[in-house]
């Protein structure tokens, strides 16, 4: 039997489990782990500057590569509190990660030894596990359970925490005759499925909730052919924007109280009947219950068992992985419609397609200092179909996610569930490491692009391009947007006289500097007419150094996009729509070009 150091065996595991690329930062507690990962050889690693940086490029690199789980290595203490956000954020979206950390050695662990942190106890409530390995022959066990748990029923993070003496110990160990353990989904029955069409067939005026973990299981193709089948509009959530091309005659609109198109909240409004396939109903979806819930029946298919009623009781749940069900669903469908027993819906999905042609909000406006509609007007001229989109929170993203347009999973690549400021950069140096040959675009507001610009580092140094949308109004936006509820306007202005920069006014910090500082372009636009010819050049520029690209839109102060506080049917529009004379819709791009 081959002997290796415990350190050695889990990096050959590693490799056996499909992992290519890791990112993270060494030190003393993990230089054995480093030691291993450079001896061994086949996985890429890319050095952040920032232990929660490299959480975030795990996550991005995941979401963006399925079935190649992302990983980030720290070292004790720090190294780990500093990764809890990346893994409340994989966590709260169901997104596998692997994090692992280096320890104290075991007998020193709970004698405040330098850096020596109960890191497993606090990582607990956000991972599927996490563990401190204290005897090195459980080594490889412990790293097999790990692949099955991110894998199994709700993907999700593990952390794995290895003192330095655990990882220096020889054990026996065949990394030749490794096998992965099998990964267990539930898996819904056909008789579950013919229950919920017929539900569904009763009902007048259905839709379709699409949710994330229609793409975590691959399943997107599956869910257009059971709409095209069953002529049933599609409603993505956040998540699962992308599962359906924003240009589908089947594509009902976002809902909800931020992230949702006017014409979205108003065909979901006029529905009987909801499928929710791999979604959670998240707050921010659908706002206050009695509203969402009022005069239509729900059937729920979820992954995890105890997901369904947790929010809100459904007519009936399925548990079962999203793509097990949908090809059930398909099945069923294609079945009943040979037989001329579906119901005929295309009267109901013209109607939501009249919506769409008419509730649009508008995008078009010349105003300088210009308005963030503008921005997004002109980036979905300047990017096409095949881009992907990272972004995290904030009125930026708000305002993105209503008005650009995506056509493909993975294309929206947004932290939902946490929302953390800082998520973009390294999340998209994760994104365009894991797929190089697509566009990556990021998008932020200044605050979240100053939270972890450093990393902006990580992708000179490794040559990783893309192009970084910074809208800059020198507020925290979303949050004075809320605290208009109080009468207040406290601590969230972020302006002030730059003696280096004076020309930016009270615009504070000059991101134009700080990124070329790091090793990066950056180009500024102040008028409208310059955002196109701007995210042209980024491109080129991008593409021509391979690093990353920013470009800083320099808006108004204060613009108040539209939301809803509790309720979908209550949306403040706070700006001029589309519908308005002159004013023209938002347009879509149509998947050819």
């Amino acid at each position: 039997m081959p002997r290796m150091t415990a350190a050695r065996a889990a990096v050959e595991i590693l490799k056996r489990e499909g992992v290519s690329n890791a990112f993270g930062v060494p030190g003393a507690a993990i230089n054995p782990f480093y030691a291993a990962l450079k001896a061994s050889g086949g996985i890429h690693h890319t050095l952040a500057r920032h232990v929660e940086g490299a959480s975030h490029m795990a996550e991005g690199y995941t979401r963006a590569n399925p079935g190649n789980i992302g990983v980030c290595i720290g070292t004790s203490g720090p190294a780990g509190t500093d990764m809890i956000t990346g893994l409340y954020s994989a966590t709260g979206d169901s997104i596998p990660i692997l994090c692992i950390t280096g320890q104290a050695p075991v007998a020193r662990i709970h004698k405040e030894d330098f850096q020596a942190v109960d890191i497993a106890s606090i990582a607990k409530p956000v991972t599927k596990a996490a563990t401190t390995v204290l005897e090195a022959a459980q080594v490889p066990g412990v790293f097999q359970q790990a692949f099955h748990l991110m894998r199994s029923g709700r993907p999700g993070p593990v952390l794995i925490d290895l003192p330095i003496d655990v990882q220096l110990t020889e054990i026996e160990f065949d990394p030749e005759t490794y096998q992965p353990l099998p990964v267990y989904r539930p898996i819904a029955s056909r008789a579950q499925i013919e229950k919920a069409i017929g539900l569904l067939n009763e009902s007048e005026r259905p839709l379709i909730v699409a949710g994330g973990g229609v793409i975590n299981a691959d399943a997107a193709d599956l869910l257009v052919e059971f709409a095209e089948l069953t002529g049933i509009p599609v409603v993505p959530t956040l998540m699962g924007w992308g599962i359906i091309a924003d240009d589908h005659e089947l594509n009902a609109g976002m809902v909800g109280l931020q992230t949702s198109h006017r014409y979205g909240n108003a065909n979901f409004l006029e529905s009987d009947f909801v499928l929710g396939i791999g979604n959670r109903w998240a707050n921010r979806h659908t706002g206050s219950l009695d509203v969402y819930t009022k005069g239509r029946k729900f059937v729920h298919v979820d992954v995890e068992p105890t997901q369904i009623g947790k929010i809100f009781a459904p007519d009936y749940g399925i548990a079962s992985d999203a793509k097990a069900a949908l090809e059930l669903f398909v099945q069923v469908a294609g079945e009943l419609k040979a037989e001329g027993r579906l119901p005929d819906r295309s009267a109901w999905a013209a109607s939501t397609q009249e919506r769409r042609g008419t509730l649009q909000r508008r995008t078009h406006f010349d105003n300088v200092p210009m308005k963030p509609q503008r921005v997004y007007e002109e980036m979905n001229k300047a990017f096409g179909p095949e881009t992907r989109y990272v972004t995290t929170i904030g009125l930026s993203q708000i305002a993105g996610a209503q008005m650009l347009h995506v056509y493909k999973p993975r294309h929206w690549i947004n932290c939902g569930q946490a929302g953390p400021l800082g998520w973009t950069i390294p999340a998209a140096l994760g994104v365009a490491t894991a797929d190089p040959e697509t566009p990556v675009v990021a998008l932020s507001g200044d605050y979240d692009f100053q939270f972890m610009i450093e990393e902006l580092a990580v992708g000179a140094q490794h040559r990783i391009p893309y192009v970084h949308v910074l809208v800059n109004n020198a507020y925290l936006g979303l949050i004075r947007q809320a605290q208009r509820n109080f009468d207040i306007d406290f601590q969230v202005k972020l302006e002030f006289e730059n003696i280096n920069s004076p020309e930016l006014g009270v615009y504070g910090v000059d991101h134009v500097k700080v990124a070329e500082g790091l090793g990066c372009k950056a180009i500024r636009v102040t008028e409208p007419d310059q955002l196109l010819p701007a995210f042209e050049e980024a491109k080129k520029l991008a593409a021509e150094f391979r690093v990353p690209v920013v470009v800083e839109a320099i808006l108004e102060r204060v613009t108040n996009i539209a939301m809803a506080a509790a309720d979908i049917d209550k949306v403040n529009e706070f700006e001029e729509l589309a519908t308005e004379p002159g004013h023209a819709p938002t347009a879509i791009r149509p998947l050819t070009v």
